[in-house]
Order: structure tokens, then C-alpha cells, then sequence
């Protein structure tokens, strides 16, 4: 077991599992920070898997396949935007609108693309893998970190944008600040309903990067339902890792590494059936450890 464990196979599989986790994450992160919770990132990574098999069948070009279907992930964030912030619509119900039309949706518009049902039968032009210089000679570490999807290495280092953004932008500090109090921010002229648009097209950029890896580097074509939790895993990640990225990017290594395990422990013995719960009995034993943290801390400053 621990052989298998201990192979660079299996790092590599962590980050093949985290990436779209961990685009996510980011999404919810930064939304989260703007005072929403974006719920709907099941919804946006489906939609955004199948848009980026369909315009990579259509332009047969990845880099454009990504660009378009970011354009559209930005789109439905505007959309959550719009019925939150316009209409006043419950955030909760709208995501759920939202996941819901996704799942019934991509189905409708696949088959109206290419009459296929449930699956496409044509394949994804995926993003490429990248060999870095040096790196990849290196013994055993150099398996893990050279070869990679660029995707993936695109999630680590919008890991790093993203803390820059938000801790060392006048915007990211415009977006905190609404996040931490609308009506102050309001009060020294901020637009709180500008920065939360802003914030929500952000989110579904960002998700749409995950989306596309999923149908153009996790797999290399779209299924139903293929995000399979992942939003909800993300948004987990998210809340736990205090809503900013470097505490998110932990989190979503984490939530990888046990659908990695969930993938290795399918060769062995173990019912199939237990071996798909790891990833969510993970998500949950998390949240619960962290609502316990959570609880001790506010019980510790109420006791001050």
C-alpha cells in the first residue's frame, strides 16, 4: 500500500485532482471576500467544461478554446450578479438556479451541438503539458513538478496573483472592504454593488479555468455531471482556509490528496462504494474539525 502511496504517480495524481479544486477555490475566495457566497461554482464548472469542448472542437486552438470559455464563465457571474445584486435575489437560491440549470442544460445544449446524449463522442483539444528546463532531470522530484498540465501550473500561480491582488491592490482592497462592511465602504465613496460585480465576474473566471481542465486535461471529454462536488469541495476549502488563497490553496492539496488515495485504493480490495466517499468524508470531517476550532476560539474571546 505504502509503495504505491510513495511513487511519483501518485503526487502527480494529487495534483491532476486538485487543480480544478483549487480554481474553485479561488472563485469562492474571492466572491467570499466581497460579502458573497458563490454557490453556484458546480453549476459554473460544468457549464465551463462543456464550453471548452465545444470551442476547442470549433477553433481547434486550446488558448482560444480557454479564452472563450472564460468570457463565458465571467458571463455567469455576471448573470449571479445581476439576480443578486439588480433583482435581490436570495444568493442561495440564485446559485441553486443556476446548478440546476447547468445539470439539465449542458445536457440540452451537447445534444444541440452534436446530437450526443449525456457524453460527447469527440474529444477536447487539451491544454498542453509543460517540461521545465533543469527540473525535470532531477531525481524523483523532478517526476512530480516537470510535465505538469499547464493548467495546473496556471492554478499554483494564480495562487500568488490572487494574494497579490487582493492584499496589494487598490481594488482587492476595495473588495475586502466591502466583504467587511458594505456600509462603511459606502460611506468614503465605494460603489459596493461595482465591486461585488467585479467580484463575481472574477469568480467565474476563475472557475471557468477549472471547468476547462476538467474536460481538457482531468479528462479530455465532457460527461454529465462530471464536476461531481467539486464546487461544494471548493467552497469548503475556501471557509476553511479563511477565504484567502494561500490558506485555500492548502486546504484544496488537501481535499486532492484524498480523491488521489479514493484513486489508488480502486486497485486494491476496497468496495468501490467506500472508496467514492473519501473525497466527501474528507469534506466533512474537515468542516467539522474547523467548526470545532471555530467554536473554541469564539467560546475562549467570549470568556475574555
Amino acid at each position: 500500500m505504502w509503495e504505491m502511496l510513495l511513487t511519483p504517480e501518485f503526487f502527480n495524481s494529487i495534483l491532476r485532482a486538485t487543480t480544478p479544486i483549487l480554481f474553485a477555490t479561488l472563485a469562492a475566495g474571492v466572491a467570499a471576500k466581497a460579502g458573497i457566497c458563490n454557490m453556484a461554482l458546480e453549476g459554473m464548472l460544468l457549464f465551463c467544461a462543456l464550453f471548452g469542448v465545444i470551442f476547442s472542437n470549433l477553433t481547434g486552438s486550446w488558448v482560444v478554446a480557454i479564452l472563450l470559455t472564460m468570457i463565458c464563465g465571467g458571463m455567469i457571474g455576471l448573470i449571479l450578479a445581476f439576480f443578486i445584486l439588480n433583482l435581490k435575489t436570495d444568493e442561495i437560491l440564485a446559485a441553486i438556479a443556476i446548478n440546476l440549470t447547468a445539470t439539465g442544460g449542458t445536457v440540452l445544449l451537447l445534444l444541440a451541438f452534436s446530437g450526443d446524449r449525456g457524453s460527447s463522442t469527440f474529444s477536447t483539444v487539451p491544454a498542453p503539458s509543460v517540461e521545465i528546463p533543469l527540473v525535470g532531470s532531477i531525481p524523483f522530484l523532478g517526476e512530480i513538478l516537470s510535465g505538469r498540465n499547464v493548467l495546473t501550473y496556471l492554478s499554483i500561480l494564480m495562487v500568488i496573483v490572487m494574494h497579490l491582488f487582493l492584499y496589494k491592490t487598490p481594488l482587492g482592497l476595495k473588495i475586502r472592504a466591502v466583504g467587511e462592511n458594505k456600509n462603511a465602504a459606502e460611506s468614503v465613496g465605494i460603489s459596493s454593488r461595482k465591486i461585488q460585480y467585479i467580484a463575481l465576474i472574477i469568480s467565474g473566471v476563475l472557475c471557468s479555468l477549472g471547468g476547462y481542465f476538467l474536460s481538457g486535461g482531468y479528462m479530455n471529454a465532457f460527461t454529465k455531471d462530471m464536476q461531481a462536488g467539486r464546487g461544494f469541495i471548493a467552497l469548503a476549502a475556501s471557509s476553511m482556509g479563511a477565504d484567502t488563497p494561500i490558506g485555500g490553496f492548502l486546504v484544496a492539496l488537501l481535499f486532492g490528496s484524498s480523491n488521489a488515495v479514493g484513486n489508488q485504493l480502486q486497485l486494491t480490495n476496497i468496495p468501490v462504494e467506500l472508496i467514492q466517499m473519501i473525497p466527501y468524508a474528507t469534506t466533512l470531517i474537515g468542516l467539522a474539525v474547523f467548526s470545532y476550532i471555530v467554536m473554541k476560539r469564539k467560546a475562549k474571546l467570549s470568556g475574555k
